[in-house]
């Protein structure tokens, strides 16, 4: 039997250099300079919390998912990013507890990588947020000794850990909305303040985030319109009143929305398809995270802003896409049931 000379295939005939696996991680790999500095500044803790929620995120994909999903890095990728919002001193066994959940309830439960509706990182610290509430917002100063452990990482599971008086620090958000200090601009561009394990390198992030967009791994859109509406949004808050609102530059480089803006919300399953909606999905994170840091009880708001707009991505997509190029609008081509009224 000859083979044949002409096969029929479905679209798209023409295939590229990328893959899904080579850009996960590449994501991966562009993240390694996040974590080393975050190695700087909180020794050994910030690895360990990285091993744990990558171990947790590991398993389900491992047992549950699709064959050879292992190999393609989300499930890295979770664990990574996951590691990178919660606090170095966070027990590790809790760390694993919300990288199991991220990728089983996350994603998996939608039916595995390109079907979950939200960010599965953050979908696991909300997890974590909602049941370790205390845990999850214990912030240890960057002061002792660099080899010595930012708490209590090796508690026992369901176990309260051991807090050490003044061994904690407040966050640079938390500063600013309880108690209205405001921190240095270079140490929140350089990192050297207390809060989560990401919460490092304002500047390390955006460079590793550039090249990213570069590599046209991201939309560029997404964090441009998430730091222009949170700059202009808080600028003219901080115009009003200086002393009450924090400056836009703060606004910027505080808390996680580098790393947000970057990583989280450019996430190619959980954002907008059309470049009209991924300023529109970007506006709206940047709205809400100046609206949950000035006036909501928490003092940062990067993940609830991202996973409340990863909820209307659907209807972002469907109330976006252009016309089909030759196509006129079905308005104008006459069809009955779309003239004004519903009346042929």
């Amino acid at each position: 039997m000859t083979e044949p000379q002409f096969l029929v295939r479905a679209t798209p005939h023409l295939s590229g250099p990328e893959s899904t696996p080579k850009i996960m991680w590449t994501v991966v790999f562009s993240l390694i300079p996040v974590v080393a500095v975050s190695f700087w500044f909180f020794g050994p803790s910030a690895l360990l919390i990285q091993a744990a929620a990558v171990l947790g995120a590991l398993i389900p994909e491992h047992y549950t998912g699709h064959k050879g999903s292992l190999r393609d890095g989300s499930a890295v990728i979770t664990g990574v990013l996951l590691g990178l919002t919660l606090p170095p001193g966070m027990p590790l066994w809790m760390a694993f507890l919300g990288g199991f959940f991220g990728v089983a309830f996350g994603k998996l439960i939608f039916g595995g990588l390109g079907q979950n509706v939200f960010n599965p990182a953050l979908l696991g610290r909300a997890f974590l947020q909602a049941a370790f509430p205390v845990a999850i917002t214990t912030w240890p100063s960057q002061t002792g000794s660099w080899w010595s452990l930012r708490g209590d990482n090796f508690a026992w599971p369901l176990m309260s850990p051991q807090v050490v008086d003044g061994s904690t620090g407040a966050t640079p958000l938390g500063l600013f909305k309880f108690e209205k200090q405001s921190t240095e601009f270079l140490d929140l561009l350089l990192g050297t303040t207390s809060g989560s394990v990401g919460e490092t390198s304002g500047l390390v992030i955006l460079a590793c985030g550039l090249f990213l967009a570069l590599r046209n791994y991201l939309n560029w859109r997404i964090p441009a319109s998430i730091c222009a509406t949170v700059f202009s949004f808080s600028g003219i808050l901080w115009l009003f009143d200086s002393e009450a609102f924090a400056s836009p530059f703060f606004m910027l480089f505080s808390g996680g929305l580098m790393l947000g803006a970057f990583y989280m919300a450019t996430d190619m399953v959980t954002s907008p398809t059309t470049h009209k909606g991924c300023w529109i999905f970007g506006a709206g994170i940047g709205f809400l995270v100046v609206i949950i840091r000035t006036w909501g009880g928490l003092p940062e708001g990067v993940m609830y802003a991202i996973l409340f707009m990863n909820a209307f991505v659907p209807f972002i997509n469907r109330k976006t896409q252009p016309r089909v190029f030759g196509q006129a609008p079905p308005e104008k081509r006459g069809l009955p049931f779309m003239k004004k009224g519903g009346q042929a």
